[in-house]
């Protein structure tokens, strides 16, 4: 059985207004005096963020309660220094983001400029298990198309610097403007994949290799596919749900490589419109289906995905679990449908941000 982790990354906010608050050093280093943390969270670039990381499990049950305890354990971190997480990709409030400290940090201010300063957006990450870089380079090509959807899926930023954006998911539209972000070609092989990331690395542009920002990469640190198209998610059973996902794409491209069946080969122009009719509308419009790439449905695109990973979920046992959550998902909507009806509801966007605090830790 795969192994799956998860990375998500949270906002610090006002608990009062909502606003996003620049307290990462403290929430950490407050963190640091608990050992029952054992280095779960970690800064990330702005000081208006935390970030956490599950241990890898094979089991989506104990993945989904890792989840539920990590966001807790910083909800209480966080509430002993009076500030408070939220798991939103973008916040609905004006901010002025703050940029950690840090050797890297201030090299990316300084060869990005704005692009940097203005990337306070929250994603999460889906590291699965692969059993070699050949495998690894293999499933990224094969599940390509797929990833528009978990983007629909997962969208829960449709606010920005206090205007409803129109979007669904306004942070992978931000997230784009890194140069090195986004879909990409087929690679073919691990040693084409390398190569082209050296080149990558080689024009001086990245300050290494870590910065390739790929929707799916092979993982620097672990022998992983790193999955990061997704929106940090509201609700912790979504942010389950893309992780099953993202595993039963991985098994489904291993099995398909191991029988000689070529990846699709949709063009990038192609895979980026895919990616922006998602963060656009997210469930609330037609999606391009991931085979055909011609609008269809949200619901049915959906349901192509599950039928897509359906051998894969079987085989793993999380058929029933998958198939609730897409449909609690499509009756309920998403981060990003749940926001707004929130705001028509208050009026308010501290009263969304308030909300949402709750239902983090939920």
């Amino acid at each position: 059985m795969r192994t799956v982790g998860v990375e998500e990354e949270l906002l610090l906010v006002d608990p009062e207004t909502g606003d996003p608050q620049a307290l990462s050093a403290a929430v950490l280093a407050r963190a640091a005096l608990n050992d029952a943390t054992d280095e779960t969270f970690e800064k990330e670039l702005h000081g208006q963020q935390l970030e956490f990381a599950t241990h890898p499990q094979s089991d989506m049950a104990e993945l989904g309660a890792e989840i539920v305890r990590c966001r807790k354990e910083a909800g209480r971190v966080a509430g002993e220094i009076g500030t408070a997480v939220v798991a939103l990709a973008t916040s609905p409030l004006p901010v002025s983001p703050s940029i950690n400290m840090g050797t890297r940090y201030r090299w990316m201010a300084e060869q990005f400029g704005l692009t940097t300063q203005e990337q306070l957006t929250c994603g999460c990450h889906i590291h699965v298990s692969v059993e070699s870089d050949d495998e690894g380079a293999a499933v990224i090509d094969r599940i390509r198309p797929w990833l528009s959807v978990l983007s629909a899926l997962s969208a829960n930023s449709p606010f920005w610097q206090g205007q409803d954006t129109l979007y669904s998911s306004y942070r992978s539209r931000v997230w784009g403007r890194w140069p090195m972000a986004g879909p990409t070609s087929l690679f073919g092989s691990a040693e084409e994949y390398h190569r082209r990331v050296a080149a990558m690395a080689a024009t001086g542009v990245m300050r290494d290799k870590g910065m390739v920002y790929f929707d799916a990469r092979l993982s620097e640190q672990y022998p992983t596919v790193e999955v990061r198209v997704a929106d940090v998610c509201l609700d912790a059973g979504t942010a389950l749900l893309i992780a099953t996902l993202v595993r039963g794409l991985v098994e489904t491209a291993a099995r398909e490589w191991r029988a000689g069946r070529d990846p699709i080969g949709h063009s990038v122009e192609l895979l980026r419109l895919a990616a922006w009719r998602a963060a656009r509308y997210g469930l609330e419009e037609d999606l391009l289906h991931p085979l055909f790439l011609r609008p269809e449905p949200a619901e049915d695109v959906v349901r192509a995905l599950l039928e897509h990973v359906g051998d894969a979920l079987a085989d793993s046992g999380d058929t029933d679990r998958a198939e609730q959550a897409v449909s609690v998902l499509l009756r309920d909507g998403n981060g990003a449908r749940v926001q707004r009806q929130l705001l028509e509801s208050t009026g308010s966007l501290s009263a969304v941000v308030a909300e949402c605090v709750r239902r983090t830790q939920a």
